[in-house]
């Protein structure tokens, strides 16, 4: 009993706290506490969510695509580092640092360089998305890969396995946990990663909306958009997360044995 009670507190909580902050908003903008032009009422904002719907729609199909496209290229970017690092102490010792220096550099001041470099297409938004996520994904799988048991990897030695044997039934399974919580930081950072190339040159996209609507002075759509980016952004961290549970099934054995 106790336990549904915390399960039911942990899901209702953050919607008590969405309830909350939507009040006070809606107050401040009843009240006229802040000017409309610089605060839109949530009334408005939903209006403006509605209306435009069908066009928001159409706009994220290309912001997905560059998303998705750039997430998986920095999948596998990621993998392949990660596991050169992880065989070649050298190549750790000379490329971790850079990879932490290259986090520094912020995206916006990289997105006008590719704009410049690749033109107006796909190709510098799908660089930018490749650039913002592969760094979380590859730590994850770099701390995984060091995590590994010693013991499990003495025991396949002992049963004369080689190293591509260890690395692929010990060394990957000890890392997808660590390999789907950067996959999660990286979901969200596809999106915002491709809505601020479109910013810097494009065509259509989310963030050449943006843009156009706030040269319009219609921050109601601008709040419309900016919640949008964040449902899609969740949505793919739930899509993640299903993902998780069917490629690591044991998690969830190991969890109904606790409960």
């Amino acid at each position: 009993m106790k336990r549904k009670l915390q399960n039911t507190t942990y899901k209702v909580a953050p919607l008590l706290a969405l309830a909350v902050i939507v009040g006070i908003w809606l107050f401040v903008c009843e009240g006229e506490i802040v000017p409309a032009f610089m605060l839109p009422s949530p009334v408005d904002v939903f209006t403006a969510f509605v209306n435009d719907f069908p066009l928001l729609l159409t706009h994220a199909q290309i912001t997905l695509q560059e998303a998705l496209y750039g997430l998986l290229i920095g999948i596998a970017f990621a993998f392949i580092i990660a596991s050169l690092m992880d065989r070649f102490q050298f190549l750790y010792n000379a490329f971790y640092p850079l990879l932490v220096l290259s986090q520094t550099i912020p995206t916006v001041a990289i997105a006008p360089l590719l704009v410049l470099w690749m033109g107006f297409e796909m190709a510098p938004k799908i660089t930018l998305v490749v650039i913002t996520t592969f760094f979380p994904i590859t730590i994850g799988l770099l701390d995984g890969f060091k995590s590994v048991d010693k013991d499990q990897v003495n025991l396949m030695r002992s049963m004369k396995a080689n190293r591509f044997q260890t690395f692929y039934i010990v060394k990957i399974p000890t890392a997808l946990p660590s390999f789907f919580a950067g996959l999660k930081i990286s979901a969200s950072y596809a999106i915002v990663g491709a809505v601020i190339a479109e910013w810097l040159g494009g065509f259509e996209g989310l963030g050449v909306y943006m843009t156009r609507v706030k040269k319009a002075y219609a921050f109601d759509k601008m709040f419309a958009v900016i919640i949008f980016i964040c449902i899609i952004s969740l949505l793919l961290i739930l899509l993640v997360a299903l993902i998780q549970r069917l490629a690591m099934p044991w998690l969830r054995r190991t969890k109904q044995k606790i409960n």
